[in-house]
């Protein structure tokens, strides 16, 4: 093989890679100065050139400072070389668990003239690239003959650790379920092409030194936040490291574009018609991952539950895009054509490792399933994760307003459901009816709303009547002012006031800060409530979550990276106060759709859980409940009820 070729880019690179070698001798060559005057001067004063009393006070001080520099420069070169260079997180594939896709891989390698990648992992992400992992700390070196994952025995015995060794294949987990044979062939040969570059020595040795310059700063900065007796030396040693980082910043940078380049340029003659369709799958993969992950996947995290097969969910949810949308048409059509996860001998453990993985990556869930962390198939989610949720949240939102003195009944109509939890109390209460200037209500807002027909044409119960927050009346009175008292209270209190440390970590404005106050005062009472009851939850199931390693098998290799770092990657900022909101009052809302009209939940591909009403997704009730809870408008959420015969007076079963 030739490895290094003669592509413009491969000998861009290496030069490259010698201006970092040569920042690195340059950094040794200055370490030794101070040494080499002070043997000079030593040597000096005993053929008896340099003698006098000004000639030994130079030496001995001079011969301090080199033995100080030479103890720093050996103490900074043994934190640089033993420093733990980065990993991705990635799945493990042995060659026995994918023999076809390591026989495809080594077959493009030969195509190519590059050496194989040394072994293959998988990500959760939609992206692939080649990881150096000959470092000490990432375990023994892999033999010749065998992957470096799958087993430590090898005909010809372990490598010597500055061997070259091909570095491993990482590859995009959703590419294997969404692309087809020839299409990852195609993706793949621009990244395969990479390890002949990455196997010249100069090359090599640069992206060593860089990742362990990389690896000593992380490391100083880990360790002097844990020792005050160590943070002297180890803000010190990384000053030192992140100088020299810096001095070959932009050589590093464009030795691995010209590794890039090598790799683009020794990769078109293989299937370059096929790749520039690859290239389109590639982006709508990346757009049918992260809608799956925010829409469908967070949610099911939340509850502690994660979906055990997030690859197949890719397939579904880009299959939907096509039917939807006509610029993704004909992508479908491609799903009769033998599929990348085909050579794999057990796709499905292989996707459920991978979406555990995800699951710790974008949640920081577990490393293992538990009680409070259980996988969940994609058709029990609607029933196991959906409804769930919604009458979790929709009890949370009723304990809530058991804390703020709200009353049960709030109309005389529901007398006879007086003890149980309805929709009527919550609009009731997020309700902002503003007094005209004479003081009296229009008749329009105190005549009650029409009453749907029922399925056997008895007239139903009509809505509540819309409550005036200035006119208690009776028993009612007390509660009504406690209410008022705490709604008021929380939503003028002062900054330094906002009480438990828990809602610090959902604050009220936005990311940006540019969310405006909210215009109704329950409203922002029962936000902030529920931000903090959410947050205990949360801080609850973490320190509830089991700790320690995965098990035996196929999973991740999680002793290759850190886990308190956890979620390395989130999918979104925290929730704020008035986002929780919002979803509470969509569950209570859903949660009296399915106990009254009989609606169901059900999963949306793109859209994640979504209200079914005789089999038809419901699409407008998002807006409907921004308008109660921001403007304290019931209107339109109430005719929408009507026009779906929800009756919100009825109690509801809470989770």
């Amino acid at each position: 093989m030739t490895g290094m070729g003669v592509e413009l880019g491969a000998q861009a690179a290496r030069a490259r890679a010698l201006a970092v070698l040569r920042i690195r001798s340059r950094a040794l060559a200055l370490a030794l100065l101070p040494a080499a005057a002070a043997v000079i001067l030593l040597v000096g004063g005993t053929t008896g050139h340099l003698v006098g009393a000004g000639w030994d006070a130079t030496r001995w001080a001079v011969s301090v400072v080199a033995l100080v520099v030479l103890l720093s420069a050996g103490v900074i070169a043994l934190v640089v070389a033993r420093a733990r260079p980065a990993v991705s997180p990635t799945v493990a594939v042995a060659e026995q668990a994918a023999p076809d896709l390591y026989r495809l891989v080594r077959d493009l390698a030969d195509r190519l003239d590059v050496p194989a990648p040394s072994a293959i992992a998988l990500t959760p992400d939609c992206d692939s690239w080649l990881e150096d992992r000959t470092h000490r700390a990432h375990g023994s070196p892999p033999p010749r003959g065998a992957d470096e994952i799958a087993g430590p025995a090898g005909p010809r015995g372990p490598l010597h650790r500055r061997t070259a060794v091909a570095p491993v294949l990482v590859i995009g987990s959703p590419f294997l379920w969404w692309m087809r044979v020839g299409e990852l062939r195609a993706v793949l040969a621009p990244v395969v092409a990479g390890t002949g570059p990455s196997a010249h020595p100069d090359i090599a040795a640069a992206r060593r030194y860089v990742r362990g310059l990389d690896a000593a700063v992380a490391v100083c900065a880990e360790r002097a936040g844990r020792s005050a007796v160590l943070r002297p030396f180890c803000s010190g040693i990384g000053w030192v490291a992140r100088l020299m980082l810096r001095g070959c910043q932009v050589h590093a940078g464009e030795m691995e574009r010209g590794v890039a380049a090598a790799a683009a340029e020794r990769a078109q003659a293989v299937d370059y018609g096929l790749r520039i369709v690859a290239q389109e799958q590639v982006g709508l993969a990346y757009a049918g991952w992260d809608r799956l992950l925010t829409r469908v996947a967070l949610p099911a995290w939340r509850m502690g539950r994660w979906p055990s097969r997030l690859d197949a969910g890719v397939v579904a949810a880009l299959t939907e895009l096509s039917r939807r949308d006509r610029l993704a048409e004909g992508f479908a059509s491609r799903l009769g054509e033998r599929p990348a996860c085909d050579l794999l001998e057990e796709p499905g453990v292989v996707d459920e490792a991978a979406s555990l993985l995800a699951a710790r990556l974008f949640h920081g869930g577990p490393a293992e399933p538990g009680p409070h962390w259980s996988p969940v198939a994609w058709d029990d989610y609607p029933d196991e994760v959906v409804d769930r949720k919604w009458r979790t949240d929709a009890a949370r939102l009723h304990r809530v307003l058991d804390a703020l003195g709200v009353r049960r009944a709030p109309d005389p109509t529901a007398a006879a459901h007086a003890g149980g939890p309805t929709l009527a109390r919550v609009l009731d209460h997020l309700t902002d009816t503003v007094l005209p200037a004479d003081g009296r209500l229009a008749a329009d807002t105190l005549r009650p709303a029409p009453a749907p027909a029922s399925a056997d044409g008895s007239p139903a119960l009509p809505l509540p009547l819309t409550e005036a927050p200035g006119a208690p009346s009776g028993t009612e009175s007390a509660d009504e002012d406690t209410a008022d008292a705490a709604a008021r209270s929380a939503a003028g209190s002062a900054p330094g006031t906002v009480p438990p440390a828990d809602a610090a970590t959902r604050p009220e404005a936005g990311p940006d800060g540019d969310e405006p106050p909210a215009s109704n005062p329950r409203s922002a009472a029962l936000a902030a409530r529920i931000g903090v009851e959410v947050g205990k939850e949360e801080a609850a199931t973490a320190d509830a979550a089991p700790v320690g390693p995965p098990a035996s098998g196929q999973g991740p290799d999680a002793a290759l990276w850190d886990d308190d770092a956890l979620p390395l990657f989130p999918l979104q900022p925290p929730r704020t106060d008035r986002e929780l909101l919002a979803d509470h009052v969509t569950a209570m809302v859903c949660c009296a759709a399915m106990d009254t009209v009989g609606a169901t939940p059900g999963l949306d591909w793109l859209d994640g859980p979504t209200l079914l009403v005789d089999g038809e997704r419901v699409a407008d009730l998002a807006p409907r409940v921004l308008s109660l809870v921001e403007d304290g408008d019931a209107v339109p959420l109430r005719t929408w009820l009507v026009e779906l015969g929800i009756r919100p007076e009825k109690p509801v079963r809470l989770g």
